[in-house]
């Protein structure tokens, strides 16, 4: 357990970082790219920045960049999570129909109103690459 522990607070770090390292690349991003999606390079291999921008735009609000959690929603990248606990389905349902609180403190998440199921696809690729980073599985 406390390698998870460690392994989520270096993840954490890490992203902390990089978005700081980042930030004055965005702020001139618009200037540059007049508007071009993705013309930053996120931390996501090439095949997941879809996943990625897709996770920002509709799950990061509550589930944190990088998956990580906030105070309005729990981690993905935690054991919890992992495919044999919560198989991919769970993803595309929790998108649906949403989910009654089971296992954390946040509340009922509501079901994500505009996302298609190939958004999810998308989605949770991204989602199980960030828990294969962090050694979750």
């Amino acid at each position: 357990m406390d390698n998870i522990v460690r392994r989520y607070r270096m993840i954490r770090w890490t992203l902390v970082l990089l978005a700081i390292g980042v930030m004055p690349a965005c702020s001139q991003e618009e200037t540059a790219s007049k508007g071009a999606v993705g013309a930053t390079a996120g931390a996501a291999p090439v095949e997941l920045r879809e996943g990625e921008q897709k996770f920002v735009a509709n799950c990061s609000r509550c589930h944190g960049i990088g998956a990580l959690g906030t105070d309005h929603g729990p981690p993905l990248v935690h054991k919890i999570y992992e495919p044999n606990h919560h198989a991919d389905a769970a993803f595309y349902n929790a998108a649906a129909n949403g989910v009654r609180a089971h296992h954390w403190q946040f509340g009922n998440m509501p079901k994500v109103e505009g996302v298609t199921t190939g958004d999810v696809d998308q989605i949770v690729k991204y989602v199980r690459w960030l828990q294969k980073q962090a050694g979750i599985f």
